[in-house]
């Protein structure tokens, strides 16, 4: 529901708004005020009584299906209105009190107002009376009968009246240099002052009774008359704009041109429809409109939008004409004057109009009177209209209905609507009440879009126009926090806030008592540049902590650590710790702990929580001295990543690891293999071998081999203890018990081409007599023997050994074999004896042809002793010379025992360095 205040500045009147939309459909509001006696409270009462504005699609509806129309009616979303309103008061009341409006002139300093009694009342635009000549002279400037028609010029110094009387007077307001009162005999309709402000001689005016008549000041300021037209009947309306003079009579509507002296044509209007709708509560009457309604009787409403447009509002009819000259090719078609009257947008309105003016270039402001009656046959609200017309049609831009005093009992022509196109205010005059319409500015907007809530709308409205969108945008808050859309506030509080504390502050306290500060958290500031107080963080989370854990684990992983105290959310965890949420908890308090540093209370609590991120936290923060107690569970968790920090030896020993698997042999054997991998150091290899026995037997001998920091004795003790015979013949060949090996070998193993290789290993002639005596009492294995022993043992000697008679199964073959590798042997020691024999002779050749070859000395050599040439030019050398294989030089002079030394005396130096 819609409801306007009309205010008045000394006493507030109930007023009943009715609001439009373009399809027909009302809605009503009323206000209802407290006035000063019982006499007023009782008319206002009256005036309070609101019935629908429906069109005539909705008459049918409403007697077809009543429910239908008012749900549709009450679910409509209600319209902005162009207006707001303002019931104009003071000195008028009591002018109202005991008199009547019948006409009424707009000027931008005041208002004239002619009555039923027929005085004439200047007042300012508040209702005071405004001192004039009008308040000394009042019974010389007063008409007998009611005040038709008020006119004031363009300076507001001059105004002219007219009567039923047939008397018109022109008064000065200020002066009596132009009073003046004319006498008529008969009813004088309609009176205009000359609207030219530079007029300064006199002033002209139009009076129109059966005849339009222009009167003016000659040059002996005499008052002259011109009869401009003979009117069809009477003359009706009259309006003077410029040159041009547009005046209504019984037939139509005509525009005179003062400069061509001619009228530029006529304008025929309709005669007003015979028949009405008359609605009732379930259904629609139609009746017969009295034959008084006749097209004379309804005042003709001109007005001047600008210069050469006319406004024409006659009965339900509004006429938009636009005065333009006529071309060159109409000109000199016929004698016609030069200008035309174009109408260029006609249309029907479904109220009778009682004034209208210009808004903006293609709107009107129209004041309408309803057709249609109330139940009680009374009339209904006036309506104020916006529309906005187009070629030969309108669309509806608004409506207010109006509830003015009296309004049952008035007339279409009881209403004027005076206007200030400069201002946009417009004056609804009726004949007890006089209530100012101005145009919604942008204050008046933004209030009655918040009212209504449509604080989007506001807000966007208030940039473009430098208002303070933050105003708008708090309200919008409290509306949606009372709603209940508690994200939505969130987001307006993120999109106007920006970074200003206080306001954020003061906001997030509003959705305290709801408990959504969950529908804030998302956008808080958490920037160094807008920084809150701890303790609205804290709430946030001691609310997630309580409805949501894993929202709450979540603001943990997002918020900087520094927005709150760390303490004081780890005590609220621990207040309101429960199973059922226990590992975000835990990840909470671990991402808490670390935030604090205490990332032994950290680690503790990742590994509770079995999370892998303990490792990523020992990691970044170097934490591996605190994780010498908690080894073993770091491995329970995954061995794969602890093993890659307990490897690290330059961060964590390998003897404090060591003492802390000890209570877990397997977690033991673990480290210790990966450890053996990275260190070759071997410290903890004589673990290893009994850790080896224990849990991975096949790695043992490899390792036995492979290691030497194990002592050999205890490892063939655990070995012995196992039954490891392969670990034991190889610690027992290591240790030199390599007899008691070979027995083990033979008599445990039982593996003749292990003895054969062993005896090959070691190449010990007691080793391959015990093997060889062995064979000699198993016949089985005496073929093998003979197949292993070629190049170790001479093969005579086991043959020797087998005795005559004895069965031994494959000997031929073994002998024939032991034989062919035999002479394959020998033919190889002859091929690589005679390989060796030629490449001896070879290369003592090469040794004889090096050294019989000459040596160049040339007369660059130096000798190597003395350092002077050793041959100089053009003379004999005085001396032999003694030149080494190793190229140098000497003067055989400048060798000692030249004939005994066999060897050059500065290599020989050289090498005997070298050897010291």
């Amino acid at each position: 529901m819609t409801t306007i205040y009309f205010i008045g500045l000394a006493q507030a009147y109930p007023i009943n708004l009715q609001i439009a939309s373009n399809n027909g459909t009302f809605k009503k509001g009323k206000l209802e005020i407290e006035a000063n006696n019982e006499n007023e409270r009782q008319e206002k009462e009256g005036c309070t009584l609101s019935s629908d504005l429906i069109n005539t699609d909705n008459w049918i509806m409403a007697s077809n299906d009543k429910t239908n129309s008012e749900t549709e009616e009450s679910t409509e979303e209600e319209i902005e209105p162009k207006f707001k309103y303002q019931r104009i008061a003071h000195d008028l009341k009591d002018i109202l009190n005991k008199d009547v409006v019948t006409a009424c002139a707009v000027h931008s300093k005041f208002l004239i107002l002619g009555t039923f009694l027929g005085r004439v009342y200047l007042l300012d635009h508040q209702g005071n009376t405004v001192d004039s000549h009008l308040n000394y002279n009042d019974q010389n400037f007063a008409h007998t009968v009611a005040v038709n028609e008020v006119d004031i010029d363009a300076k507001g110094e001059c105004i002219a009246t007219c009567s039923d009387d047939g008397r018109v007077h022109i008064i000065g307001l200020f002066s009596n240099d132009n009073n003046q009162t004319l006498t008529f005999g008969r009813s004088i309709r309609s009176v205009v002052l000359d609207p030219d402000p530079k007029a300064t001689e006199g002033k002209r005016f139009i009076v129109g009774d059966e005849k339009l008549t222009l009167f003016e000041k000659n040059f002996l300021k005499k008052l002259k008359s011109s009869v401009l037209s003979a009117a069809e009947g009477h003359v009706i309306s009259v309006c003077w704009n410029g040159p041009f003079i547009a005046w209504a009579s019984c037939l139509g509507v005509r525009v005179y041109d003062l400069i061509e002296k001619c009228s530029l044509g006529l304008m025929k209007w309709e005669e007003p429809t015979k028949y009405a709708y008359h609605i009732f509560e379930n259904f629609v009457q139609i009746f017969k409109i009295p034959s008084s309604a006749r097209l004379e009787n309804f005042r003709c409403n001109f007005r001047w939008a600008n210069s050469n447009t006319l406004l024409v509002g006659w009965v339900d009819t509004i006429r938009i004409c636009v005065i333009r000259k006529r071309n060159s090719i109409e000109a000199t078609l016929k004698a016609l004057p030069g200008f035309i009257v174009d109408p260029i947008s006609t249309f029907q309105t479904n109220f009778y109009v009682s004034g209208l003016a210009s808004l903006t270039s293609n709107q009107l402001v129209v004041l309408g009177y309803p057709k249609e009656k109330d139940s009680e046959r009374n009339a209904l609200r006036p309506l104020l209209s916006v529309l906005e017309y187009k070629l030969n049609s309108s669309e509806e831009v608004c409506t207010d209905s109006l509830s003015l005093r009296g309004y049952k009992e008035y007339m279409v022509n009881d209403y004027i609507l005076g206007c200030l196109n400069e201002e946009n205010r417009y004056y609804i005059v009726a004949p007890k009440d006089i209530v100012v319409a101005t145009l919604f500015d942008i204050e008046d907007r933004v209030q009655w879009l918040i009212e209504h809530r449509k604080f989007e709308e506001a807000m966007e409205l208030m940039p473009s126009h430098g208002g303070n969108v933050l105003a708008v945008a708090r309200l919008y808050i409290n509306h949606l926090i009372n709603q209940k859309e508690y994200e939505a506030a969130a987001k307006i509080c993120l999109r106007v806030l920006g970074n200003n504390k206080n306001l954020w502050e003061e906001e997030v306290f509003k959705f305290v008592k709801p408990q959504q500060l969950r529908a804030v958290s998302a956008y808080l500031p958490t920037t160094d540049d807008c920084k809150l107080d701890p303790h609205v963080y804290e709430m946030v989370l001691y609310e997630y902590l309580k409805y949501d854990v894993k929202g709450f684990l979540k603001l943990i992983k997002e918020w900087p650590s520094h927005l709150y105290d760390c303490s004081a959310v780890i005590n609220a965890i621990h207040d309101h710790f429960n199973k059922e949420n226990m590992n975000e908890l835990l990840e909470s308090l671990a991402m808490l702990y670390s935030y604090q540093k205490s990332y032994e209370s950290a680690l503790l609590m990742y590994l509770k929580l079995q999370n892998t991120a303990v490792f990523d936290l020992i990691r970044r923060y170097d934490l591996y001295s605190v994780i010498h107690k908690m080894i073993i569970p770091l491995i329970q968790l995954d061995r794969e990543r602890a093993f890659q920090i307990l490897l690290d030896k330059r961060r964590v020993p390998p003897e404090i690891v060591v003492q802390q698997l000890e209570q877990n042999q397997e977690y033991l054997y673990w480290y210790l293999d990966a450890l053996d991998k990275v260190d070759s150091r071997g410290t903890f290899h004589w673990r290893l071998v009994e850790l080896y026995a224990e849990y991975e037997p096949t790695k043992l001998l490899p390792f036995l081999k492979r290691s030497k920091h194990y002592p050999i004795q205890e490892a063939l003790d655990i070995c012995k203890s196992k039954l490891f015979y392969p670990e034991m013949v190889y610690l027992l060949g290591q240790m030199g018990n390599i007899v008691e090996a070979l027995n083990i070998i033979i008599h445990k193993l039982q593996n003749i081409e292990m003895g054969i290789d062993f005896c090959k290993e070691h190449d010990d002639s007691d080793l391959w007599n015990l093997l060889i005596v062995e064979s000699t009492e198993n016949p089985e294995i005496l073929t093998k023997l003979l197949d292993g022993i070629i190049g170790y043992v001479n093969p005579a000697g086991l043959v020797d050994k087998i005795k005559s008679g004895q069965k031994i199964p494959g000997l031929r073959k073994s002998l024939t074999k032991m034989l062919c590798d035999y002479r394959l042997q020998v033919d190889e020691l002859q091929i690589v004896n005679n390989i060796q024999l030629a490449d001896y002779f070879s290369m003592h050749a090469e040794v004889v042809r090096e050294q019989n070859r000459g040596l160049a000395v040339s007369y660059d050599n130096v000798c190597a002793t003395c350092e002077h040439s050793v041959i100089t030019k053009d003379v004999v050398p005085s001396c032999g010379i003694m030149v080494f294989n190793c190229g140098h030089v000497y003067h055989e002079l400048c060798v000692p025992g030249r004939h005994k030394n066999e060897h050059c005396n500065v290599c020989n130096s050289e090498d005997e360095d070298n050897l010291d």
